[in-house]
């Protein structure tokens, strides 16, 4: 397969600049890490501002006096006007959840809270995020950014001229593996693949468990190859809206052993901690502990 052309910074015909309705508050840095912090891959910096694809959208999004701006081309303005606030996830929907979190009780948490005002949860594709963190196994953020990129040039199909969406999984049912190696999934490709023929013999499978409780939609997707833990509660935390969802890596796992003193406890126990500590939000808390130690 012939090398794809690399992608263009120009989508021609913008449509106008608009505040996300419901409102979204979030200042510069905290849209920064919200859209480039791991939540998600295929966001950038292009011309001063962010410019994201996720599904089969396209949008810009810039923050000004700390309440987040968006456009996308003409083409598909109406579609995404209907849906980006629900992808972003709105300050009312979210003001529970900061008030719920146990940071008048807890330093640590209060200290990250206040690092990253108004820093939220994406609420992407839940397909597209079990394809997104199925790759980012052993990867950097950048590197994950990179492979997300490849694959949809090479597989995906277009969103509007120069522009394409991450592949479906149906489609990645019909590339073979030494194409997925190719695209730089390196071992990753063997799950990649795995997980296309699973879910082509079983239609329907991905909405399914997006619907069920989390202890449940936890033990259903870690049947997919390479999945485990950690990248089960990152497809479900931040593609199925699970926010007791809590993924422990590296960073967090230090976070909790030298701040709660969990030293000697499993993955796993950290997690149930976390879960046990931080209640039904604590995906949201993990999310602030994850960007304040990467700030640090």
């Amino acid at each position: 397969m012939m090398n794809p052309p690399a992608p263009s910074n120009k989508v021609s015909a913008w449509g106008q600049w608009r505040s996300v309705k419901p409102v979204v508050r979030c200042p510069d840095d905290v849209l920064a890490e919200l859209l480039d912090g791991g939540q998600a891959f295929r966001w950038n910096r292009v011309d001063g501002v962010w410019r994201g694809v996720w599904g089969n959208y396209i949008a810009e999004l810039t923050s000004q006096n700390d309440v987040v701006q968006w456009r996308a081309p003409v083409l598909i303005e109406d579609r995404v006007s209907r849906d980006i606030s629900t992808y972003l996830g709105p300050d009312d929907v979210f003001a529970d959840a900061w008030d719920a979190l146990p940071h008048r009780s807890d330093p640590v948490l209060k200290a990250a809270m206040g690092q990253w005002p108004g820093l939220r949860l994406l609420r992407q594709p839940f397909a597209e995020a079990v394809l997104c963190f199925l790759c980012s196994s052993m990867k950097q953020i950048t590197h994950i950014k990179q492979i997300c990129e490849t694959l949809a040039l090479r597989f995906g199909a277009e969103i509007i001229p120069g522009v394409r969406a991450l592949p479906s999984w149906s489609t990645l049912h019909r590339v073979s593996e030494g194409e997925l190696r190719a695209a730089g999934l390196g071992y990753r490709a063997r799950f990649i693949h795995g997980t296309s023929h699973f879910l082509a013999g079983q239609p329907g499978w991905l909405d399914v468990v997006e619907d069920l409780p989390y202890p449940e939609a936890k033990h259903r997707l870690m049947q997919l190859p390479g999945v485990g833990a950690k990248i089960a509660d990152c497809a479900l935390l931040f593609g199925a809206g699970k926010l007791e969802a809590f993924p422990v890596d590296t960073w967090i796992a230090r976070v909790m052993t030298e701040r709660y003193r969990l030293e000697g406890w499993s993955l796993e126990q950290i997690a149930h901690f976390g879960r046990a500590h931080y209640g039904q939000y604590a995906g949201l808390a993990q999310q602030y502990l994850f960007s304040s130690a990467r700030r640090a």
